[in-house]
């Protein structure tokens, strides 16, 4: 019982429920601005009842419009609000070392020690 205990309070585990729960709060309200902005389209179409109940020759094509508008605009979201500023954060405040500088370095250490005779052993 101890080991269950251990693995739901695993700090791992606990952020991906928040990040679910968060994601699916968040979804709802990304949902809900798509849904602003396609009747708003609706209504300067000409559709009293927005742009979801659109379907022209008795195919759902309002809704597939709505969903496929929604996805980009989450995407954007996610993009600009969390991924961008992550990338930014990341390279601000761990940056990656230039590329072979860490060998260079290592290599002068067992070049000092073969020098220096550290590096012999008889």
């Amino acid at each position: 019982m101890g080991g269950f205990k251990k693995f739901l309070l695993q700090g791992d585990l606990v952020s991906l429920a928040i990040a679910v729960v968060i994601g699916g709060a968040f979804g709802t309200v990304v949902t809900a601005f798509v849904t602003i902005i396609m009747d708003l389209v609706g209504k300067a179409g000409g559709l009293n009842d927005g742009m979801a109940n659109w379907i022209p020759g008795g195919i759902h094509i309002g809704a597939f419009i709505v969903a496929l508008i929604s996805f980009v605009i989450l995407a954007a979201v996610v993009y600009f609000f969390v991924v961008v500023p992550y990338t930014r954060a990341k390279e601000r405040f761990f940056p990656d070392p230039e590329p072979g500088e860490d060998e260079v370095a290592l290599l002068s250490q067992i070049r000092d020690a073969l020098v220096s005779g550290q590096g012999t052993s008889v």
